[in-house]
């Protein structure tokens, strides 16, 4: 079953010779648990796609469907809510607070959200991401590798339907490049976590189920890379041409 629906996507800036079109009536689905790499050069759409995805700005035209919802027939305060419960965003540069503990700041959505965080859970995701000994710590107390697992616990503690990551490995080097798309590969394994993940790095991309190449706001391939560590479905199948 497809979690993920884009249906002919379009995002204009400007207007006349000002005009610029950012994406181009762009369309695919991605299944539940899949984890997805959009890839292609500066100024190719990808980063304005995953905006749009996560409900952070609206298209021109065209819908985004999760969980068969129009996610944009709800209204501003309806999307606040929506992407705070069913988005997990994953930056480059973490966007931590830097006067929280690492701690509060992984716990901060779902406490705004008006809900408190059982002991437990708290207890559980630290040990998974490797910050029990971390939990007090500032951003500033930590190393790059260590700032991006909070933003990952961030983005996975309400257990959101998709998580968005925008060049998640961006801002670190190989070492705790290869540990971060490690983990999240665990984490969409062990919590079947439907994933998009935005980056320039094709050797990142192909750590991934499925590779879409975007250029010019169009999608100009789109295919399996045979990582996944689940059978193959008929969704996955489909979705390997969906859009083209």
């Amino acid at each position: 079953m497809d979690l993920l629906r884009m249906e002919h996507l379009t995002k204009i800036y400007g207007k006349g010779e000002n005009e610029v079109r950012a994406l181009d009536d762009v369309s695919f689905s991605v299944p539940k648990g899949q984890m997805t790499a959009i890839i292609g050069p500066s100024g190719s759409g990808k980063s304005t796609l995953l905006h749009i995805i996560g409900a952070v700005d609206r298209p021109t035209s065209g819908k985004v469907f999760l969980n068969d919802q129009d996610v944009f027939a709800q209204k501003d305060e309806q999307l606040a809510i929506f992407r705070r419960r069913e988005v997990g965003l994953i930056y480059q540069f973490y966007n931590l607070i830097p006067v929280l503990t690492a701690e509060e700041n992984m716990t901060l959505p779902m406490i705004m959200d008006g809900k408190k965080p059982q002991k437990q859970d708290v207890e559980k995701m630290l040990d998974q991401m490797g910050l029990l000994q971390r939990r007090n710590h500032l951003p500033s107390q930590l190393s790059g590798g260590q700032q991006q697992r909070v933003s990952i616990a961030r983005a996975l503690f309400n257990m959101p339907s998709v998580i968005l990551a925008d060049e998640p490995t961006g801002n670190l080097d190989s070492k705790n490049s290869r540990e971060i798309m490690s983990l999240l590969r665990k984490l969409n394994h062990d919590f079947n976590q439907t994933m998009l993940i935005i980056t320039h790095d094709e050797n990142i991309a192909l750590l991934c189920d499925r590779v879409i190449a975007i250029e010019d706001g169009r999608i100009l391939r789109d295919e399996l890379t045979g990582r996944t560590g689940r059978p193959q479905t008929k969704a996955d199948k489909e979705a390997q041409t969906d859009g083209i």
